[in-house]
């Protein structure tokens, strides 16, 4: 009986599609290391068929479990003595929950905050003594506050602000928190304030005041060294992300110019000597040691294509999460090793992909094109545009524009102005005309992709998830005639209504890029909503949505779809029970499936 499931089972794997493969397949985090406990980690996977937290003591190489539960779960932070698995509790999907904590070894869950109510979280760093946290939290009244949570002890509020706000670390010895912050207003260029556990400042540090333009700062961590005061800072100063070292007691900072050409983060190897830089440039990323005595920058070998993460270990290995366009994803290390390697149904690889680079009115578009073996064009070419808008599409691993390549369409996926990666003047340069300024761009690659050759312009189709269907919405109702279809998932499409329902974090962002309320600067929401050029759509358009999405809510995709209606627009609506988007791989492929489909009854 067994060895007959097992034949059919094998069967079935054989016959399945290879897009549906690289779905199924079992996939992995980078597993993250407790401090004090190097040999327990955490890491996320989908061997179950939904995104789930487990435990691995790499000692005795027992993995277990943590989460079970419908829509899965993947915000989870393992305590640096390595004791407890805190984890985030939502209700399917809606990112408004409470922390919980479970131990290591395994056992029933308990609440990890006794006292504080449900809430977006705002950051957690947890302290080595196991018994402390700090844990940020966010509501849609009451703005964002930051709290000391000892056990045994009722939490103590230590920040509050109505605008927002997160936890950035807790120094090695639990004395000081360092804190982002947005109290001028601006919420794409945090500042930084470090506080005593009581509240009281110590520090801060602000590039947001005194110059033409306001700058931001990010917390990269504290020295993991006992007493040591300092604390790793991502700057802007110099127009794109790098790190420099502020000694928070003495005031003293450290510029580490590294003459790398694009964006830098770092991390604290565990003895506070030196640093992993991870230098992210033109889709592409590698990794560095920094020696912070002698300034010394080293390579650390990685094969071409893009670094997702990557953690220094206690005995001087480096493992990281790596893959590119053709290649799946996988957890390596320096040592030689694959770190994590899951059983099971391996992921079928893809084409890779090739850099186009298009002059645009802002300045030059990079662009990813990846198109099936061997063919040639015109082909019906998919713009597959990324979310963010503060992100970026790189040379890594992408089951959805894969299985557009297997049914014979080309992709294109356009870094646009507003994407990262590419220096701060590029990111920032979408305030005011929102929305808009990304479809030039984008409008420049499609002229690009027909007159090259390589798209057929009769067969262009529109899409992309969250910000990226957001600007799908947008893009067929502001270019009618560009587009043979859309399909947009999770997307903004009602601005107005979406900024009213979105939770607290993206109003402060949308109140940034567009200078203020819709009660406010009515005209510009007005010039940045899909709703407003609904009455222009003349392609077919696909939306899906999750019901409990906080992010893009449901009742702002109901206004538009409404319209669609009204005018008897040929659409398709798909709304399925979770948040801003699926963790579970069979409601991912029946997604993935639709839309396929919806491509192949509209466009022959």
């Amino acid at each position: 009986m067994t060895e007959s499931n097992g034949s059919a089972a094998a069967e079935r794997i054989n016959e399945m599609p290879d897009w549906e493969k690289r779905f199924r397949a079992p996939r992995v985090s980078l597993p993250d290391w407790a401090e004090d406990a190097p040999d327990r980690s955490l890491f996320v996977s989908n061997a179950t068929g939904t995104y789930e937290l487990y435990a691995w003591d790499r000692a005795t190489g027992e993995q277990r479990q943590v989460t079970d539960r419908p829509n899965g779960t993947t915000d989870g932070v393992l305590s640096p003595d390595g004791a407890w698995i805190w984890w985030f509790d939502d209700k399917d999907g809606d990112e408004f929950g409470v922390w919980r904590r479970q131990p290591f070894e395994g056992g029933p869950d308990e609440p990890a905050a006794p006292g504080l109510e449900a809430s977006y979280p705002a950051g957690l760093a947890l302290g080595r003594d196991g018994r402390t946290a700090v844990v940020g939290r966010s509501t849609d009244d009451e703005g964002t506050s930051i709290h000391l949570v000892r056990t045994g002890e009722e939490p103590v509020e230590i920040y509050r602000h109505r605008e927002s706000a997160g936890v950035g670390d807790l120094s090695h010895d639990g004395s000081l928190i360092a804190v982002e912050h947005t109290e001028h207003g601006d919420a794409m260029h945090s500042a930084l304030r470090v506080v005593r556990p009581d509240g009281t400042a110590l520090a801060e540090l602000d590039d947001t005041k005194g110059g033409a333009e306001e700058l931001g700062l990010e917390v990269l961590g504290f020295a993991p060294v006992v007493g040591d005061t300092r604390l790793l800072v991502g700057h802007q100063r110099r127009g794109r992300w790098e790190p420099l070292v502020w000694d928070v007691a003495t005031s003293e900072e450290t510029d580490l110019d590294l003459d790398l050409p694009g964006d830098v983060g770092a991390e604290w190897y565990p003895d506070g000597t030196g640093l992993l830089i991870v230098h992210s440039f033109e889709a592409r990323s590698e990794l560095f040691r920094y020696d912070l005595a002698s300034g010394r920058l080293e390579k650390v070998p990685t094969p071409p294509g893009s670094v997702s993460g990557a953690t220094a270990r206690p005995d001087g290995s480096v493992e990281y999460l790596w893959s590119s366009a053709a290649e799946p994803s996988a957890v390596r290390s320096t040592t030689g090793e694959v770190v994590l390697d899951p059983p099971g149904l391996k992921s079928p690889g893809s084409v890779p992909v090739e850099d186009v680079w298009v002059p645009g009115p802002g300045g030059r578009i990079h662009a990813l094109v990846q198109k099936p073996a061997g063919a040639t064009g015109p082909l019906p070419t998919v713009f597959d545009i990324h979310g963010g808008p503060t992100w970026h599409d790189s040379d890594s691993f992408a089951a959805g524009p894969a299985a557009w390549v297997d049914h014979g369409y080309a992709v294109v996926r356009v870094n646009y102005r507003g994407s990262t990666g590419y220096g701060r003047e590029w990111t920032d340069a979408l305030k005011h005309r929102v929305g808009l300024i990304e479809l030039e761009d984008i409008a420049a690659v499609r002229d690009w992709a027909i007159t090259s050759g390589l798209a057929d312009p009769d067969r262009l189709i529109l899409t992309g998830g969250s910000w990226g269907g957001y600007l799908t919405l947008l893009g067929l109702g502001t270019q009618p005639d560009a587009w043979a279809l859309g399909i947009a998932a999770v997307p903004v499409a009602d601005y107005v209504t979406a900024f009213h329902d979105e939770m607290e974090a993206l109003k402060a962002m949308d109140r940034t890029l567009l200078g203020g309320t819709p009660e406010e600067v009515p005209e510009r929401f007005e010039a940045s909503s899909p709703l407003t050029y609904v009455d222009q759509v003349k392609a077919p358009v696909y939306i899906s949505a999750g019901v409990n999405d906080p992010r893009c809510p449901i009742r702002q995709v109901d206004n538009y779809v409404k319209r669609l209606e009204s005018r008897g627009a040929v659409h398709e609506v798909y709304r399925y029970d979770a948040g801003h988007g699926s963790l579970v791989v069979d409601e991912r492929i029946k997604q993935v499936k639709l839309e396929l489909d919806f491509a192949a009854r509209h466009l022959g």
